[in-house]
C-alpha cells in the first residue's frame, strides 16, 4: 500500500498532518489484519468437508470476518 493510498483514508477520516512512522505502522497493521482474516477464511473452507474446493470466495471471507468479530454487511448472508 503506498503513501498516497495511507494519506487518502487518513484525509478521509480528518487527519491534516501525519508523521513519518505512521506508514509504516499502518503497513504492519494492515497486514496483521490481512494475514488474520486470510487465515480465517482458509479455515473455514478447509473445514466445508461437502465442498473439496481450492478457491476462496466472497462468503468464506465474510465468514473468515464474522469469525474475528466483524461484520460486513451487504453480501446476503
Amino acid at each position: 500500500i503506498t503513501k498516497p493510498d495511507i494519506q487518502h483514508l487518513l484525509r478521509r477520516r480528518g487527519v491534516k498532518c501525519t508523521s513519518g512512522l505512521v506508514y509504516q505502522e499502518t503497513r504492519g497493521a494492515l497486514k496483521i489484519f490481512l494475514s488474520q482474516l486470510i487465515r480465517n477464511a482458509v479455515v473455514y473452507t478447509d473445514h466445508r468437508l461437502m465442498d473439496h474446493r481450492t478457491t476462496l470466495s466472497a462468503k468464506d471471507i465474510v465468514c473468515g470476518l464474522r469469525h474475528s468479530g466483524k461484520t460486513l454487511y451487504g453480501f446476503g448472508m
